[in-house]
């Protein structure tokens, strides 16, 4: 369930419970008709109800919290939640870390973890500010808004972003050999910084790791003995939905930023890059594009292959002595020109490829 300052509440309901709701909106003559993408839509007094086709169902209006307590909750939920959430959901309100990423799926752009310490005070405050889960939010600019809200509204000292451009994030991956550690490594970096921060945290929590025992042994190695916690969608706690807010929107920021410097609009995730990989080839050469995205990704290895006559044949548009710098990491250092040889990347491109893992991967 969503609330949206008390006139706004989304819930995901099965396909039975929209049937009973619909009838106990008849049973309270309510006006129900049909719209676009919806099983209908329903109007009351002071209330309006929409169940889509998606199964979310939205109630809105100055009426709608009433509505909720009153017949959704009593009469088709069966079990009352609204008001009883640090009786149904006390850790919400504990000292506690939450901690997520962004990035990790996507081709260009950095490897971002953000962690989040709240308390009882600032769990209060967010969840006000209307803090959800980031990938229930539609566009890039709310995520960007949301998260100057949470920075604000839990100050300085209760977040750390860490974010890993392109090319340190490769060396880390070299040195780890696979995800799933070098994620452990990212999340322990920044519980750490937090409990220094935050020393009294209850507990840590992120979302679930392909093996948890990973995380839970760097931690260990760096002394630090919080507990921690892992489940599947930790989004719904709202630590982890402030940090996933925050994750996101600083990869949004790094993502145009490197889109500027190279004069490309590089796309989010890793399906429908190549056609900007390969403009950024055409322009710059293959040095620009191994500091814009993760070089043990598949697609990586395809593109140098599929570009090799183009390295080996053609001049690049932009002289390398005029290449853009393009920064990479957080103290905004930047890489300068190659001086390598068109003839001797295309070389060092073949043994990339040759050596390469075909994908990322965890374990």
């Amino acid at each position: 369930m969503h609330k949206d300052k008390e006139t706004t509440f989304t819930y995901n309901l099965t396909l039975s419970q929209i049937e009973l709701l619909r009838k106990k909106l008849e049973e309270y003559h309510f006006d129900i008709e049909r719209a676009p993408y919806t099983h209908f839509k329903a109007n009351g007094d002071k209330v309006t109800v929409s169940a889509y086709d998606s199964g979310a169902v939205v109630i809105q209006g100055k009426g709608a919290k009433d509505f909720v307590t009153f017949i959704l909750e009593p009469d088709v939920l069966q079990k009352a939640t609204l008001g009883y959430e640090e009786i149904l959901e006390p850790e919400l309100f504990e000292p506690h870390i939450g901690v997520d990423e962004c990035g990790k799926g996507d081709f260009f752009g950095p490897l971002v973890v953000a962690g989040v310490y709240t308390d009882e005070e600032t769990s209060r405050a967010l969840m006000q500010a209307r803090i959800r889960d980031s990938k229930k939010i539609k566009s890039d600019m709310q995520a960007k808004k949301l998260a100057r809200e949470i920075k604000t509204t839990i100050g300085s000292q209760s977040f750390k972003i860490l974010v890993l451009m392109p090319l340190r994030y490769s060396e880390l991956y070299a040195e780890f050999k696979n995800l799933n550690r070098l994620l452990a490594w990212a999340h322990a970096t920044v519980i750490e910084d937090l409990i220094l921060r935050a020393p009294k945290a209850h507990f840590a929590l992120s979302d679930q790791f392909a093996d948890p025992i990973v995380l839970e042994k760097e931690l260990l190695r760096r002394h630090k003995k919080i507990p921690l916690r892992q489940r599947t969608n930790a989004e719904k706690d709202i630590a982890v939905a402030a940090a996933s807010i925050l994750a996101r929107a600083e990869f949004i920021d790094r993502l145009h930023q490197l889109s500027l410097e190279v004069g490309v609009p590089l796309p989010k995730g890793a399906s429908q890059v190549k056609e900007a990989a390969l403009e950024i080839l055409r322009k710059h050469g293959a040095d620009t594009l191994e500091r814009l995205c993760k070089v043990h990704f598949k697609t990586y290895n395809e593109l140098l292959q599929e570009s090799l006559p183009l390295l080996s044949h053609e001049t690049t548009n932009i002289p390398l002595g005029e290449q853009p710098c393009i920064s990479q990491s957080t103290e905004s250092s930047s890489y300068g020109p190659t001086t390598d040889s068109l003839d001797s990347k295309a070389t060092k491109i073949v043994s990339e490829a040759q050596h390469a893992p075909s994908e990322p991967h965890e374990s």
